[in-house]
């Protein structure tokens, strides 16, 4: 019975449901200001969710988004205090974010590297040079001019910037992903890397560009996490990664390969948001939190396996 439910209705469901538990455990979560705070988060994390799509789509994975958050916060930060202008900025951090995605796509794709230990090298990498940046502290960088302020702090017709960001990268990926031939080559390339291969389609190129848009969509997020705490912290976007793999996995990205589409991701990062705002309204401790979003991971992992034929 459950195979002939429409696509995503399990996801709808339990996006209903948590809806509703929400709204009978706390009084406060329909509140206008909560719900914006709940989107915000949707966004920040969905964000990397998007790139993690891409990675995973081929059968790979990505563990140094958060890395890359922390060392794009600090670069940035470090080059507002000497006085760059705010668009060099942008383009200098967002650069950083492809240079690394460029490494773990080169190693990945051209040396056979396994992805778990290619990014995790970088993931090791990358968080050092963040460190050796900041000298072990935060930077700060003063005032924030309005003109970056307003990417993580902003807010447009009421509505928080990183919201509109979040939707832009959604429909661009969603554009990407399902009317373009690079699309269709990532489908193919994590259904069955040798039937891609013998179909004439470049596999290393097509592996290694989906490292590149994660790299950048992590560096986008980190300006946003900058823009929005004002300081540049090289131990901030611990754990991100397990975040973006998370919101992946939950919105039906099979890791697997081969399986997932935009609309799904959304729905997962509004699924980890709201379970996450729903422990914050019931007092739940952070490290019980933990737990939580572990569990679900397991959970996710499981459900996907017992879904995926063993043949």
């Amino acid at each position: 019975m459950m195979k002939n439910l429409p696509r995503g209705t399990g996801l709808a469901g339990a996006l209903i449901g948590l809806i509703i538990a929400a709204s009978l455990i706390s009084p406060h979560f329909l509140n206008p200001i909560n719900i914006l705070n709940v989107l915000r988060q949707v966004a920040l994390y969905g964000i990397l969710g998007i790139g993690m799509t891409f990675v995973i789509l081929t059968k790979g994975i990505d563990l140094s988004v958060g890395s890359i958050v922390a060392l794009v916060g600090v670069t940035g930060a470090v080059l507002m205090e000497q006085g760059m202008s705010i668009p060099l900025m942008v383009l200098i951090c967002l650069s950083i974010g492809a240079l690394v995605g460029c490494v773990n796509g080169f190693g990945i794709s051209h040396f056979r590297i396994p992805a778990f230990i290619m990014t995790l090298g970088c993931m090791v990498m990358v968080r050092g040079f963040a460190l050796m940046i900041a000298d072990g502290g935060t930077v700060n960088p003063g005032k924030l001019a309005d003109s970056f302020f307003v990417l993580g702090g902003g807010y447009i017709l009421g509505v928080p910037t990183p919201i509109y960001v979040f939707a832009i990268v959604c429909i661009i990926a969603a554009i990407v992903l399902s009317f373009t031939s690079f699309g269709r080559a990532i489908y193919a390339v994590g259904s069955n890397e040798e039937a891609a291969r013998l179909s004439g389609i470049n596999v290393p190129l097509v592996i290694f560009s989906v490292y590149i848009i994660c790299g950048v969509l992590a560096a986008l997020s980190g300006l946003i996490f900058l823009s929005r705490l004002s300081v540049g912290d090289p131990n901030s976007g611990l754990g991100l990664e397990l975040e973006a793999i998370t919101i992946a996995v939950i919105g039906g990205t099979s890791l697997f390969g081969g399986e997932g589409t935009v609309l799904g991701t959304m729905g997962g990062a509004m699924v980890l948001a709201i379970i996450a705002n729903i422990l914050n309204l019931a007092g739940v401790s952070p490290f019980s939190q933990q737990v939580v979003k572990g569990g679900i991971i397991v959970l996710a992992v499981l459900l996907e396996a017992g879904r995926k034929p063993r043949s």
